[in-house]
């Protein structure tokens, strides 16, 4: 859905991403970025307007933002590569990060996950994500972001899809 970056949701998402310091700006785009419109540069995100075909694009390039380690978040540009790291891990958690966003923000999940991305799978994962089947929660729950249901019942905190930081260390 192209709503672009006036609408009431892409208003939610800036003010989100503005608040846990993942550093957004506008302008031109490469015409062959991964996703239309939108672009990793310097540890942030830079947004066409006028080429972003999905608002829920933000997020989830936001997921691969926030998923990286702070020391080398800055030196990103493009795809998101994590020395040492999975790219398909890096992929499922940063997938990860932009649910818990959109259920934090109230935000239907399939604004993020919508028909035209994630290789056809976009329905699957939201019903994964329905019943609770959440890969990779242990990259997440290692870097201390969140927690799986078992042991955020054991210190006493909300499970994931709640976050307990917004940014990996």
């Amino acid at each position: 859905m192209n709503v672009g970056l006036h609408s009431a949701t892409a208003s939610k998402i800036l003010r989100f991403l503005e608040e846990v310091r993942i550093r957004v700006s506008h302008g031109p785009v490469a015409a062959d970025s991964f996703l239309p419109g939108i672009e990793i540069r310097e540890g942030g995100l830079v947004i066409e307007d006028g080429k972003l075909k999905y608002t829920g694009d933000i997020l989830h390039e936001a997921g691969h933002l926030a998923v990286a380690p702070a020391a080398i978040r800055p030196t990103l540009n493009g795809e998101v590569i994590v020395p040492g790291s999975d790219p398909h891990l890096i992929e499922l958690i940063a997938m990860l990060w932009s649910y818990a966003a959109c259920v934090h923000l109230e935000i239907d999940p399939s604004v993020v996950f919508h028909d035209a991305g994630y290789h056809g799978r976009a329905e699957s994962l939201l019903r994964n994500f329905a019943m609770g089947v959440f890969l990779g929660i242990h990259e997440l729950e290692a870097a201390g972001m969140t927690y799986s249901a078992a042991d955020a019942h054991r210190l006493d905190l909300k499970p994931f899809p709640v976050m307990q930081k917004w940014l990996r260390d």
